[in-house]
């Protein structure tokens, strides 16, 4: 049984929600949490708090909640871990089996034994990263006034095949420019992709591999054929950690290729990766890791608190105009102050 300790915040808080996971120190997820409450003047009875806690721990955290607890924010090795506890209730959670955000309803029983036998009410799962990738791009696509093309179809590169490669897919499944148009070609890199399954069922066996929605995969390759095609792509969007796509990096400087299309790095620490950095001064639109960051806390303060949460629930990519406003400058103005 974890005990949470009371230093590490607010056990008298009214509504108390964290971020697990682990490694956990560099999450950045409370920043943008407790700027979303004093925006929204929840300060006062909202805390948000930070707990490592790997696979085998889960258990005992949630066990240890009580009836003052309204959400969580997972990050990895806990998004798959969470599945036998709850409900997935939004519909990328429900496709991918992959959730980043725990809602409590103290007011229902739960379904699941491992929840009742842990004394769990109902907790609904979410996943808001798919919707975090998607709103990312269009938002630096808005906000520069740049579209990769205004007619034909967008190919797209996903680098890596973990869990945020499956959101990653799943973000370019709904995507679309003003002008309605979508992605139609992905190619995956990785150095190892026979190790997701998900994926090469997506490329051999699309139609019959049980995610409704999730396009084919038309293409598998290696990193290093990757290096030699990248510029080929609309959109890419890499899904390494820090550093791992350093030598991407440095072939693309190396190359002194132009390049016109779109790259998000999902990494945010250094800021801005050597990827984005090389990406920019080849000349195309460079999306740093904190853009999702940003979007995907949005939907699950969204969530928790019940403000807004309609938009992440209705079952269609959440609009840009959505999105609240005020809620977005004062946590990206968090988020930057954060980075500096």
């Amino acid at each position: 049984m974890i005990t949470i300790p009371d230093s590490f915040g607010a056990p008298t808080c009214a509504n108390q929600c964290a971020v697990l996971g682990k490694p956990i120190a560099h999450s950045l997820s409370p920043v943008l949490h407790q700027a979303a409450y004093r925006a929204l003047g929840l300060e006062q009875s909202w805390s948000y708090h930070r707990y490592e806690v790997g696979e085998d721990a889960l258990a005992g955290f949630l066990g240890s909640l009580d009836d003052s607890w309204r959400g969580l924010s997972l990050t990895m090795p806990l998004k798959r871990t969470i599945q036998p506890y709850g409900v997935p209730s939004n519909t990328w959670a429900t496709t991918l089996h992959v959730a980043n955000t725990v809602v409590f309803d103290w007011d229902t029983p739960a379904h699941s034994a491992p929840a009742r036998n842990a004394g769990l009410p109902l907790m609904r799962l979410y996943n808001t990263d798919v919707d975090g990738i998607d709103l990312a791009v269009r938002h630096a696509w808005q906000s520069q006034g740049t579209y990769p093309r205004t007619s034909g179809d967008i190919s797209a590169l996903v680098i890596g095949n973990g869990n945020t490669a499956m959101s990653a897919i799943a973000a370019l499944a709904q995507l679309r420019t003003p002008q309605d148009v979508s992605v139609d070609g992905i190619t995956v890199a990785a150095r190892h992709p026979e190790r997701n399954r998900d994926i090469v069922a997506l490329h051999e066996h699309p139609d019959s591999a049980g995610m409704p929605g999730m396009p084919r995969i038309d293409d598998i390759i290696s990193l290093e054929a990757a290096a030699g095609r990248i510029q080929d792509y609309q959109i890419i969007i890499s899904t390494l950690p820090a550093h791992a796509a350093d030598g991407l990096a440095h072939q693309l400087v190396a190359s002194d290729l132009h390049v016109e299309g779109t790259l998000l790095d999902v990494a945010y620490d250094p800021h801005p990766s050597e990827l984005n950095h090389a990406w920019s001064q080849a000349g195309g639109i460079s999306i740093g890791g904190e853009e999702m960051l940003l979007y995907q806390a949005i939907g699950q303060v969204c969530l928790m608190t019940g403000r807004g949460a309609q938009a992440w629930t209705a079952g269609k990519p959440v609009d840009m105009d959505e999105v609240d406003g005020t809620l977005e400058d004062a946590m990206r103005a968090a988020l930057r102050e954060a980075m500096k």
